[in-house]
């Protein structure tokens, strides 16, 4: 009981979380048309490194597209704890196809809002894998990255802020 209790507790702390993020993203937006996902994270300041990757693999066209999309966004500090000159290696031109993995690896050709996300045990994507999904009593685990943030609404998805760099197979 006092399990249940706590797992609820932090599902709201969670999906909190998501709703301010959301909020600040809003707030942005002045009352235009919603943005889509590539243009949502770049307006956010948080997310530089992962659409400078977007941008690299050539994903921006796919990304503004139709959807719907989830992305698993990692946020710059999550690409700042790789190794030491991974970012670097991984836009190099030659590296393309692996950073292509990697980002698809992040995106699930749907739109998973947090209370669907919460009730899965995997996810497949658009790279092909699976993600593994966890609910546990510190809250949602995709993989080994945490998500901090749920719910960022884009025109054609939605964004779920995670503190990890997801590594396919």
């Amino acid at each position: 009981m006092l399990f249940r209790t706590l797992r609820q507790i932090n599902a709201t702390l969670l999906l909190l979380t998501g709703l301010l993020f959301s909020v600040t993203i809003a707030a942005h937006d002045h009352g235009m048309k919603k943005m889509d996902i590539v243009d949502t994270a770049a307006q956010n300041g948080s997310f530089t490194t992962l659409v400078a990757a977007v941008k690299a693999a050539g994903l921006v066209e796919t990304l503004k597209g139709e959807g719907p999309f989830t992305v698993l966004a990692p946020t710059d500090d999550a690409f700042a704890a790789l190794p030491e000159g991974t970012i670097d290696m991984l836009l190099m031109p030659e590296n393309k196809d692996k950073l292509i993995a990697i980002l698809t690896y992040h995106v699930i050709p749907a739109k998973a809002m947090a209370e669907d996300v919460v009730k899965l045990t995997t996810a497949a994507t658009v790279q092909g894998q699976e993600v593994m999904i966890t609910v546990n009593g510190d809250g949602v685990m995709v993989n080994d990255a945490t998500v901090v943030a749920t719910d960022v609404v884009a025109s054609n998805g939605v964004i779920h802020v995670i503190d990890k760099v997801l590594m396919p197979q």
